[in-house]
C-alpha cells in the first residue's frame, strides 16, 4: 500500500502502528528522563509562543496577516518537540492508541500525563521568568509586553465552555500535526506536515494549555513589574483557564484523534 501514498511517506495504517509503538515506549519511560523531556517541551512551546507575540505586537500587520504569520512562527515550538525530542502533554494524548489496544495500563497513561503536564509547566513558566528578566518585553517600545498582558487577560476572561471547546479544537489540530509528522521520513517531511495544522489552531485563536503556561505567568510578572500598568491577571484566573483548556485538549487529542483512529485501524491487517 505504501506506493499509493508515495515512497517517502508511511501509510495511515502504518502511522497508526507507529503511534501505538511510540505511545507504549512513552508510557513506560522512567521518571527522570520523562520529567526532563517534559521541561524541555514546555520551554520549546514557550519559545514558539514568544515568537507569536512578537508578530502580534506589530501594529502594521493586519488581523489576518498577523494571525497567519504568528501561527507559522509558533509552529517552531512543536517542530522542536518532534525533531529535537521532548515530551509534550498535548501530543502525548495520542498514547490512548496504545492504551486502547491493551499495550499500556490506565495507570501508566495517567502517570505519563501527570508528570509531563507538571514538567511542561515548569519549563514554560521557567522560560517566562528568564524572558521577563531579559527585558524582552520592552521591545518595540513595550508593545511586546503589552501584547502579552492583553492576550493573557483575554484568556483569563474566557467562559468555561468556550475555553473547553477551544481546547478541544486546538488539540485535534496539534495531534493531527503530530500524526502527520509520524508519516514523514525526513526532517523536511515533518516540518511541512506540522506547519499548516499548527498555523490553523493559532490563527483561529484556539487554546493550547502549554502555551498558556508560558503566556499567563509572563503576563503576571510583567504586571507586577509595572511595565504595562494595572491589570488583573491572577493565579486563580490562570487556573480558571488551564482547567477547562487541559480538559478540552484531552478530549480533542485522546478521543477525537487517538480514539477515532483506533476504531478505524485496530482491526486492519498489516499491509
Amino acid at each position: 500500500m505504501a506506493e499509493l501514498y508515495g515512497s517517502d511517506a508511511y501509510s495511515p495504517a502504518e502511522i497508526a502502528r507507529r503511534i501505538e509503538a511510540v505511545g507504549e515506549a512513552k508510557a513506560r519511560m522512567t521518571t527522570l528522563p520523562l520529567a526532563l523531556m517534559g521541561v524541555l517541551a514546555g520551554a520549546f512551546i514557550g519559545l514558539g509562543a514568544m515568537l507569536f507575540v512578537l508578530v502580534k505586537s506589530d501594529p502594521t500587520l493586519g488581523f489576518a496577516a498577523s494571525a497567519v504569520l504568528g501561527g507559522l512562527v509558533f509552529a517552531m515550538g512543536l517542530f522542536m518537540v518532534v525533531v529535537a525530542g521532548a515530551e509534550l502533554f498535548t501530543g502525548n494524548n495520542l498514547i490512548v492508541m496504545a492504551w486502547a489496544d491493551g499495550r499500556v495500563s490506565t495507570a501508566q497513561v495517567l502517570r505519563n500525563w501527570g508528570i509531563v503536564c507538571v514538567a511542561n509547566f515548569v519549563g514554560a513558566a521557567g522560560l517566562a521568568l528568564v524572558v521577563w528578566a531579559s527585558g524582552h518585553a520592552s521591545l518595540n517600545g513595550g508593545a511586546v509586553g503589552h501584547q502579552v498582558v492583553q492576550i493573557a487577560l483575554a484568556k483569563q476572561e474566557l467562559p468555561f465552555v468556550t475555553a473547553l471547546l477551544r481546547g478541544v479544537l486546538c488539540n485535534v489540530l496539534v495531534c493531527m500535526a503530530v500524526w502527520m509528522a509520524m508519516g514523514g521520513r525526513s526532517v523536511t517531511d515533518k516540518a511541512v506536515a506540522m506547519m499548516l495544522p499548527v498555523m490553523a489552531f493559532v490563527a483561529a485563536g484556539f487554546e493550547h494549555s502549554i502555551a498558556n503556561m508560558y503566556l499567563m505567568p509572563l503576563a503576571m510578572l510583567l504586571q507586577h513589574g509595572g511595565l504595562t500598568g494595572d491589570t488583573a491577571i491572577t493565579w486563580s484566573g490562570m487556573l480558571g483557564n488551564l482547567l477547562p483548556v487541559i480538559l478540552g485538549n484531552v478530549l480533542g487529542g485522546a478521543v477525537l484523534v487517538a480514539g477515532v483512529y483506533h476504531v478505524i485501524y485496530k482491526r486492519q491487517p498489516p499491509n
